[in-house]
C-alpha cells in the first residue's frame, strides 16, 4: 500500500510580511533570529491560533534561519500552540501565588463547567483550557489569560460571568 503524505501549505500575506519586517528592522541584519518570537506570534495568529509545522517552516524560510532554530523557540514557550486550539483559549496560572490564592478552585470550576481537562478543547471547538506557570500578575492572583487580556482576582462567579460573555 502506498501512502502519500501531503503537508499543508502556509504562506504569509503581504501585511504579515510587513509586520515581520518591522520586527526584523529593529535588530542588526545578522541578528534576524531576534525576530523569531514576534514572527511566530504573527504566524500563529494567521494560522488560526496554532503553529503547524508548515507555519514554523515559513517563519524559518522568511527569516533565513535553520528550521531547528524556529522549532526550538516554538516548542519551548507555552504561549505557542503546536496543535489546534479552541476559539477561546483560557490560560490559568497555577504557580505559587495563584495556587495559594485559589487557582486550583478556578481550574476545578472550569473543568466542571466546560467538561474538559487541562490541555483539552471542548467538542464544539469554542474553549481550550490550559495550565500556565506564571502570568506575572501575582499581586492580583488568581489570574487567567484570555487572548491578550488578563482577568484577575478570579472567583468562580467572575469566571461564570466571563464565560457568559463569550458564549
Amino acid at each position: 500500500m502506498d501512502v502519500t503524505v501531503t503537508e499543508t501549505v502556509f504562506e504569509f500575506n503581504q501585511h504579515e510580511k510587513a509586520e515581520i519586517d518591522i520586527w526584523v528592522a529593529q535588530y542588526p541584519l545578522e541578528q534576524k533570529r531576534s525576530a523569531v518570537i514576534p514572527a511566530l506570534h504573527i504566524a500563529q495568529k494567521a494560522n488560526g491560533g496554532w503553529l503547524s509545522e508548515a507555519a514554523m517552516k515559513a517563519v524559518a524560510d522568511y527569516l533565513g534561519l535553520p528550521q531547528i532554530q524556529v522549532f526550538e523557540v516554538a516548542t519551548f514557550y507555552s504561549m505557542f500552540e503546536l496543535a489546534p486550539v479552541g476559539k477561546h483559549k483560557l490560560c490559568v496560572c497555577t504557580n505559587v501565588a495563584c495556587l495559594l490564592n485559589g487557582s486550583d478552585d478556578i481550574v476545578a470550576h472550569l473543568k466542571k463547567r466546560l467538561k474538559i481537562g487541562l490541555g483539552e478543547t471542548t467538542a464544539d471547538k469554542q474553549f481550550t483550557l490550559k495550565e500556565v506557570e506564571c502570568l506575572g500578575a501575582c499581586v492580583n492572583a488568581p489570574v487567567l489569560q484570555l487572548g491578550e487580556e488578563y482577568h484577575e482576582k478570579l472567583t468562580p462567579e467572575k469566571v461564570d460571568a466571563l464565560l457568559a460573555g463569550l458564549e
